[in-house]
C-alpha cells in the first residue's frame, strides 16, 4: 500500500497489484485506488528522459510543486505556446504543451550557464 500523502503514479500502483495482488478484495481495493490516482493524477506527464535528469540533478517533485507546474503549462497553452520553459525554484522544466510533456529539467545553478533554444514562450512559477 502507497504511503499517505506519497505522491504515486499509477504506473506504480498497477506494478504494485502486478507483483502483489493475491485474491479477490485486494484486486477491488487496487482498481478504486487506481481509479482515484488516476482522476487526481496531473496532466503534465515527465519523458524518461526528464525524469533521468531529475534523478541525476536531484530534483524532487512534490504535489505541491507538481500542482504548479501543471498551472504554469496551463496558463502556456491557453496564449498558444507550443514548446514552453516553466522556471521556478526547482529549477526549470522544458515542457511540449500540446503533449503535456516535460522534456527535460535543469536545476537553478544550470540555468545561469545555458541558453535555451528551440522554445516559443517562458512561465515563472
Amino acid at each position: 500500500m502507497p504511503e499517505i500523502g506519497k505522491i504515486v503514479s499509477p504506473q506504480t500502483l498497477r506494478l504494485q497489484h502486478e507483483t502483489t495482488a493475491k485474491g479477490e478484495n485486494f484486486r477491488s481495493e487496487f482498481e478504486e485506488i487506481l481509479r482515484e490516482e488516476y482522476k487526481s493524477a496531473p496532466q503534465v506527464q515527465f519523458s524518461r528522459h526528464a525524469v533521468q535528469r531529475m534523478e541525476q540533478r536531484g530534483v524532487e517533485m512534490t504535489g505541491k510543486n507538481l500542482n504548479e507546474l501543471s498551472q504554469a503549462v496551463e496558463k502556456a497553452r491557453q496564449k498558444g505556446a507550443r514548446d514552453t520553459v516553466v522556471i521556478g525554484k526547482q529549477g526549470a522544466f522544458i515542457v511540449n504543451v500540446p503533449n503535456n510533456i516535460v522534456i527535460t529539467t535543469i536545476t537553478e545553478q544550470e540555468m545561469r550557464q545555458n541558453i535555451f533554444t528551440n522554445i516559443d514562450s517562458a512561465v515563472f512559477m
